[in-house]
């Protein structure tokens, strides 16, 4: 198992010809991981998975990340371990919440978001770790449930943000999913609220952009930084000494654009694994030295294979 794991993500919004050639390259370039999303309103995370791993050979997969909110637990168990007994040893399932906002579009937003996942992460965990489970729960009701076939548990992993939430994957998850922009300080601040006490795998989304030069690099990732000034990533933000300036000229622009077009280098560099291949190998290393397991990179750009190509020169 590979502790210092670089990754890549299938986009998704994938246009559904170019699924297989995405997968199969990942794997042939030497990605150690390939992560798919589920993202309303674009495709599932089981369906994608279960198709790139049917499409590879070696190539671990991960889910990030399936909302519990939508979920029985029962059922995600038996798909999750479906999955680990056909590629065994070759998938990891991310487990949130789910967004506030596409929860609530489609009725399922509840009360107590960390009840449900807590309770949700234990049922999933408890029945794929082969004994008959039963629970009655605000949220999850079991009553001696069992898989007929035990496969070895894949790892779950709770996608979350936010101190509680963090402490809850501590205690019920056998890693985080650490959503983009991730930086050290972030990972940092992340661990001290997960606060394992047995191995815990971290996941981090970044974006990322590789050209021979830095400019073109920060150029194209720009874009896909635009979201981070929305108040509910603040979180991500907090750690970072630059924090305050951040919010103010987040507070001033007049759109998103603006508001990364205004962004200076420096913290473009901070909140994207971007630059020259040497930049981008240095700021992977950092994210490893402060304790990501997998650094997974978000291609950016108008061609998908392209941009993952050149993310495979870090390699």
């Amino acid at each position: 198992m590979t502790e210092r794991a670089v990754g890549v993500m299938l986009p998704r919004d994938l246009p559904a010809h170019l699924f297989r050639t995405y997968a199969q390259r990942a794997e042939a370039l030497g990605f150690d991981e390939l992560w798919v999303v589920e993202d309303c309103f674009f495709r599932g995370g089981i369906a994608q998975a279960a198709s790139a791993l049917a499409m590879t050979e070696r190539i671990r997969v991960g889910i990030g990340i399936l909302p519990a909110a939508v979920r029985n637990a029962a059922f995600t168990a038996m798909e999750v371990s479906t999955l680990a007994e056909l590629f065994p040893g070759r998938i990891d399932v991310g487990i949130g919440h789910g967004m506030p906002g596409w929860m609530r579009q489609v009725g399922a937003w509840p009360k107590s978001p960390l009840t449900m996942l807590g309770e949700h992460l234990d049922a999933v965990r408890g029945i794929l770790g082969g004994a008959p489970t039963s629970t009655d729960g605000r949220y999850v009701t079991l009553d001696d449930v069992q898989l007929e076939s035990v496969p070895p548990a894949p790892r779950i992993l709770a996608g979350v943000r936010g101190p509680r939430s963090l402490a809850l994957a501590g205690r019920s998850a056998d890693g985080t999913v650490l959503a983009e922009p991730v930086t050290p300080e972030y990972v940092a601040e992340a661990l001290r609220h997960i606060a394992p006490t047995r191995e815990h795998r971290v996941v981090a989304y970044c974006v990322a952009a590789v050209d021979d030069s830095a400019d073109a690099a920060r150029d194209a990732a720009r874009p896909a930084l635009e979201w981070i000034g929305e108040p509910d990533w603040d979180v991500h933000i907090a750690p970072l000494p630059f924090a305050d300036e951040f919010r103010a000229l987040r507070a001033g622009a007049t759109d998103r654009a603006d508001f990364v077009a205004r962004m200076p280098d420096v913290w473009v560099d901070q909140l994207a694994v971007v630059g020259t291949v040497h930049d981008a190998r240095t700021r992977i290393g950092q994210l490893h030295d402060a304790g990501v397991t997998t650094t997974v990179l978000m291609p950016v750009g108008p061609d998908p294979l392209v941009a993952m190509e050149s993310l495979a020169r870090v390699l």
